[in-house]
């Protein structure tokens, strides 16, 4: 007796096939169907869900003007190297912190004017200043003295 066979080509006339082989094709076709399955549910498509950051978590442009003045260019932490620097006219920029002492903030502003340096007030706190420049220490005077790649002289300029 002569079986036929399903192609994909169409109908194939072959010799007939024993009832052992139909098993065994059967059985692998069955052990191979539920290994597909396991895979895919082991491996599910993930999807990235990107969540947009509010007005409170967005960088201000000032905050990245001077991270990127503290890894491009060259900057001091502290009032007393800054004060020494200024007067003799290497200081380009200072940034104050919101919560710097009186007398620290007192005898920064007095250089900066008698050297011409713009000051720039920074908003928050000594320790969010200085998280912003990558330190693990409150920042309350910065003073920088080459800009780098950072735009923050056309920040001091617009304030």
């Amino acid at each position: 007796m002569v079986r036929k066979k399903e192609t994909t080509e169409g109908i194939e006339e072959g010799p007939e096939e024993s009832a052992e082989t139909t098993e065994e094709n059967t059985e692998t076709d069955e052990q191979s169907k539920p290994i597909q399955e396991e895979t895919v549910e082991e491996h599910p498509k993930r999807r990235l869900v990107r969540r947009r950051k509010s007005k409170k978590e967005r960088e201000s442009p000032v905050s990245q003007a001077l991270r990127l003045a503290v890894e491009s260019g060259k900057v001091e932490f502290g009032s007393k190297k800054s004060v020494k620097n200024s007067l003799i006219g290497k200081t380009k920029l200072f940034v104050i912190s919101a919560n710097t002492p009186k007398a620290s903030k007192d005898i920064v502003t007095r250089n900066a004017e008698l050297s011409n340096t713009p000051i720039l007030n920074f908003e928050g706190s000594s320790l969010e200043l200085g998280s912003i420049c990558g330190k693990p220490y409150p920042v309350a005077i910065l003073s920088v003295y080459e800009v780098g790649s950072s735009n923050i002289m056309d920040l001091t300029k617009k304030k």
